[in-house]
């Protein structure tokens, strides 16, 4: 039987890389954002089988309402839910000193990148336990998609790198909290992603890959970050609930 992974922030970006790889793989997905049904249509098409495979449910994952209307639209569509991916996130709308940063930009930043995560990890948690007990065969299981900006400093987005750091501390919490029930809790690390997120940075980067920036001296794929979710959903680690996946091409690797 098909199982059922809800991904926020799944129609572009690395959530689109993301539902790309498991669609392959037979997964049903529900995909979140927050533009309007038209304007992704083209993108379920993609994916193929749109509304008996692919559903979009629009909702804002900062917003109580838009958390359960994910959830709700995910059971009412397919009937279950098997997975979680917490990859929607946003950048601040403009990199700024830390000491310029605004409490504006904070507050978005934060409500987006981890309230939401937060507390959709919590709403679909207790349902999870819910299935668990009434089916011990059940299976679940939860990713979060962070950054290297969990550990690495980037001074002139401060926000975004204390969001990833909160998810990151969130990620062990659940895999802590979640233990006894046998639902593994993931969080994988990107590096830096070729997306919509970095098209701004592209020539920055592209020269510092040029200079060493990481091992494999290439920018990220949206694939790569895929292949390692899908590898997580379907159990091949088993034993490594809490654990950090870094996908970063060994960005973060200390060198001489």
């Amino acid at each position: 039987m098909q199982k059922v992974a809800v991904i926020t922030g799944g129609t572009r970006g690395i959530g689109l890389g993301i539902a790309r790889v498991l669609i392959r793989d037979n997964w049903k997905l529900v995909l979140n954002g927050i533009r309007h049904e038209d304007d992704v249509s083209p993108t379920l098409k993609e994916l193929g089988q749109d509304g008996v495979n692919v559903i979009y449910a629009r909702g804002d994952i900062s917003l109580e309402d838009g958390r359960q209307s994910i959830l709700s639209t995910a059971l009412k569509s397919f009937g279950k839910v098997n997975a979680l991916v917490n990859n929607a996130g946003v950048a601040p709308f403009e990199r700024t000193d830390l000491l310029n940063m605004t409490e504006e930009s904070y507050d978005r930043v934060m409500d987006i990148n981890l309230r939401g995560p937060v507390f959709l990890t919590q709403l679909i948690s207790r349902y999870f336990i819910t299935e668990k007990a009434r089916n011990r065969e059940f299976s679940a299981a939860i990713v979060n998609v962070t950054s290297i900006s969990s550990s690495v400093v980037s001074i002139n987005r401060g926000e975004y790198c204390i969001s990833k750091a909160g998810l990151s501390m969130a990620s062990r919490l659940f895999a802590t909290r979640l233990g006894d029930t046998g639902i593994p809790v993931y969080e994988i690390r990107p590096g830096i992603i070729q997306t919509d997120m970095t098209t701004g940075v592209k020539e920055k980067y592209d020269e510092l890959f040029r200079k060493g920036l990481c091992i494999d001296g290439r920018w990220g794929q949206t694939d790569d970050v895929g292949r390692a979710v899908r590898s997580l959903l379907n159990g091949d680690f088993p034993y490594s609930t809490g654990s950090v996946f870094m996908v970063d091409g060994g960005l973060t690797v200390p060198r001489l």
